[in-house]
């Protein structure tokens, strides 16, 4: 592994478990063995780091949710918003230490004096909430999804749920598996296009 993708992979671990501020240069350096010169030598400053860890975020994860996005699906909407659900929850758990970090008020502190971040934070939360809107608009084409609806509001309502989900499963306050039924059945019953 390159010494510029194991500094990332340290750092990504050490600013998820105690947060940007609390996270020394020091300990990045003890952690890989690498000399405090030689990370800013890669990292121009620690707001640096922090920078090239939400890119890789950006860079790794969203591909991800754009090819699941544009996966072909004989499925209704409504099928495809219980789908995204479980895709959502899946990618948290797969990348738990960068959605760690997106959980944290350090990023939206630093996205008011950095365009830089506020560009890289709305692309990430765009793809999240896109997941959700397609699947909502498909639905709503296809008569499983109530047509006055609208599809970003109510997008962004299912994701702040699933995203709920992600913080409770990651502060281990509740065991999620047990409430995923439970959060797709409000979704259902929300969306749901009514009959009466």
């Amino acid at each position: 592994m390159k010494k510029k993708e194991a500094l990332l992979q340290a750092a990504t671990f050490l600013f998820s478990r105690k947060g940007y501020k609390d996270t020394a240069m020091g300990e990045l350096s003890k952690m890989t063995g690498v000399a405090e010169g030689t990370i800013f030598y890669h990292f121009k400053s620690k707001q640096g780091i922090f920078l090239a860890i939400l890119n890789k975020l950006k860079e790794g994860i969203l591909p991800e949710f754009e090819r699941y996005c544009h996966a072909e699906s004989e499925k209704t909407g409504l099928d495809m918003v219980e789908e995204s659900l479980s895709f959502y929850l899946f990618m948290a758990a797969n990348h738990e230490d960068l959605f760690a970090i997106l959980h944290q008020r350090y990023p939206y502190e630093l996205a008011e004096s950095s365009p830089e971040c506020r560009d890289i934070l709305e692309a990430i939360y765009n793809s999240f909430v896109g997941l959700f809107e397609n699947a909502i608009l498909t639905g709503q084409k296809d008569g499983s999804i109530a047509p006055d609806l609208s599809a970003q509001r109510s997008a962004l309502i299912v994701f702040a749920m699933a995203d709920s989900m992600v913080r409770f499963r990651m502060n281990n306050l509740y065991d999620v598996r047990a409430l995923s039924g439970e959060l797709v059945n409000a979704c259902r019953r929300m969306l749901e296009k009514r009959t009466d």
